[in-house]
């Protein structure tokens, strides 16, 4: 591991497999910032009109999303997770692997009545990423909850990009409110995209023409029982302050949801969501 020299204003470390695999992991929010496979360049995608500051939502790479998904509930949008110092507890000896921390407490149960420990454990090993979330009720009541891996992909140009595996689902546009069915491999536009897969774990594949090469990334998930695919297309994101205007082009959210169905976990009970990622 060593300290990351992009981001000096909050703490951040670097996990550097010896087979040269690497990821960039901010403690706020335990958000993941890059992900460069070994032998390969970077995957995820970072806006680079987002600030990285203490207390505000970093715009790319892989944020945390916890407990409620948008604003599907009294709090801000996508909760606070993303936004509060984590705690580093442990990491491999071989550098490949980090797990990180956050509990509840004065500050959260004034804006979530709720004691919970959270755990987000991110594995780098060759061309694949692994993320895993737990969440541990820690109090004596019951309580429900959102989240997600809001996963942002890097793409060469939205216009070349499509998504295998979710042929033959429905799925909610989240732009008209209708239920539609996907009938092919899922093409981008410059239209705004916000679709959501509900009751599912199908294995993906982000497919990629990139001049005569074809980059393909594939994606399961464990846990997470929604899909959600989100690019704010060429209207939206230029109203976004911390997206340039064109930035929409560059980037694909391929996102393990838990929002259909929120998660209810009982005192003492622990839930798990996974999402991984590999470079073909």
């Amino acid at each position: 591991m060593s300290a990351d020299p992009k981001t000096q204003v909050l703490p951040s470390f670097a996990l550097c497999g010896p087979d040269g695999a690497e990821a960039r992991i901010l403690l706020q929010g335990a958000h993941l910032l890059s992900w460069t496979p070994a032998g390969a360049g970077e995957q995820l995608y970072l806006s680079p009109a987002s600030a990285v500051a203490a207390g505000r939502p970093v715009r790319g790479g892989v944020p945390v999303v916890f407990p409620q998904f948008a604003k599907l509930g009294p709090l801000g949008q996508h909760g606070f997770a993303r936004t509060l110092p984590w705690q580093l507890n442990a990491a491999s000896s071989d550098a490949t692997t980090a797990v990180l921390s956050l509990s509840d407490d004065d500050s959260t149960r004034g804006l979530w009545p709720h004691q919970f420990s959270l755990q987000v454990r991110i594995q780098v090993f060759g061309r694949r990423l692994h993320l895993e979330l737990s969440c541990l009720n820690t109090g004596t009541t019951t309580f429900d909850f959102t989240s997600a891996l809001h996963t942002y992909l890097a793409v060469t140009d939205i216009n070349q990009a499509r998504i295998l595996g979710l042929e033959g689902l429905p799925y909610i546009d989240a732009v008209d409110q209708q239920e539609k069915m996907q009938s092919e491999a899922l093409f981008a536009t410059t239209d705004q995209l916000n679709r959501v897969y509900r009751q599912c774990q199908p294995d993906l594949l982000l497919h990629e023409q990139q001049g005569e090469a074809v980059r393909q990334i594939a994606i399961r998930q464990q846990g997470f029982s929604d899909v959600v695919v989100w690019n704010p297309g060429e209207a939206l994101c230029a109203t976004l302050p911390d997206m340039t205007p064109q930035g929409y082009r560059n980037m694909l959210c391929i996102e393990a949801a838990q929002l259909s169905r929120p998660v209810h976990l009982d005192p003492g009970q622990r839930w798990i969501g996974s999402q991984s990622l590999q470079l073909l």
